[in-house]
């Protein structure tokens, strides 16, 4: 079994991040998006990733290349972002009918990887939602069967939504599917979808199972970022060796990288900070600090923080990019 990862998404919803880092090498937790996905499918046995990448895709395949040089790993290019049927069809040569698991690159879920990759059919994960208009959407009946897929529906008649993950047994009839509805324009909402594929393969009588889902994190804005954040924390966060922390209380879940120096401060709960960050005179809490960033005489709350950044002074929730210099004083 192949893995299929797509991280080609600009993130737009996270900017200023997105625009020097991808989206799924933000730091959570003490880790990263992809990292986690990566970690999940290894744990479960998948050794060989398809990787599609698009814009600062470099970046990726230098993470890959640094954190996970056991991993059998491609990179796929798409360069006219199409969505992520496009993205997942580019991957046809590689798989060569293989059975495939995909899962998308801004999704971390907990669930029974092993049986979901064990169970005899393709399987696609589910979780209830309050308000499924902006998901796929499945129609599932007694048996767990899925009878009909819908991407974003504006009259959902389940509230089962699809998380982005999808373990597929009948590889080549996908990407027929796929293939067929990129030659015919079928899309949805302005791109071409995985779920309307998948609808094309219950409609030649594929049988598709639906997977529960127990936990699905939500990445794709600061604010669930952050309330992911603070979760995984309670799951991943180390201890913290406070050795050379000067005058410094730290409120438990917290992340700290290496070779940071951190004095007259209070950090957390729920903050995670990147390698090598300096912080003096200042309190922390709901945040997330990237690497190489100096914070002095500041109150930070609920805000996320890129790397190689300054910030001085008064108490603010923050959205600030990389590679910037804030004086609140």
């Amino acid at each position: 079994m192949k893995a299929i990862i797509p991280v080609a998404g600009p993130g737009t919803k996270l900017r200023p991040h997105s625009y020097t880092q991808p989206k799924a090498l933000i730091p959570l937790a003490g880790k990263s998006i992809l990292s986690i996905i990566i970690d999940q499918l290894k744990e479960a046995g998948i050794s060989e990733f398809i990787f599609v990448v698009g814009y600062l895709g470099e970046k990726i395949e230098d993470f890959v290349a640094q954190q996970y040089p056991g991993i059998h790993a491609h990179f796929l290019h798409q360069t006219d972002r199409q969505g992520v049927g496009q993205a997942v069809l580019l991957a046809r040569e590689l798989v060569k009918g293989d059975q495939v698991f995909i899962v998308l690159g801004d999704t971390i879920c907990e669930y029974d990887i092993k049986s979901m990759i064990a169970t005899p059919r393709s399987a696609i994960g589910l979780r209830k939602v309050d308000d499924p208009r902006d998901f796929g959407v499945a129609e599932v009946n007694e048996d767990g069967r899925i009878m009909r897929l819908v991407e974003k529906p504006h009259m959902p008649k389940s509230n089962l939504a699809l998380v982005g993950v999808y373990k597929i047994k009948e590889s080549d009839e996908l990407f027929r599917c796929l293939e067929n509805n990129i030659s015919h324009g079928v899309r949805t909402h302005g791109e071409y979808s995985i779920t309307d594929a998948l609808e094309c393969m219950i409609q030649q009588g594929i049988v598709l199972q639906s997977f529960k889902v127990d936990n699905w994190f939500d990445c794709g804005r600061k604010e669930t970022l952050l309330e992911s954040n603070a979760l995984l924390l309670k799951k991943f966060a180390p201890g913290v060796d406070t050795t050379g922390f000067i005058n410094t209380v730290i409120v438990p879940p917290v992340s700290i990288g290496a070779g940071c120096q951190i004095s007259n401060a209070v950090i957390g709960p729920d903050v995670t900070i990147g390698d090598h960050t300096r912080i003096d005179c200042s309190v922390v809490r709901n945040s997330i600090i990237g690497s190489y960033s100096h914070l002095q005489d500041i109150v930070v709350t609920d805000s996320l923080i890129g790397s190689d950044t300054e910030c001085k002074g008064e108490a603010r929730s923050l959205n600030i990019g990389d590679n910037a210099s804030i004086d609140l004083g």
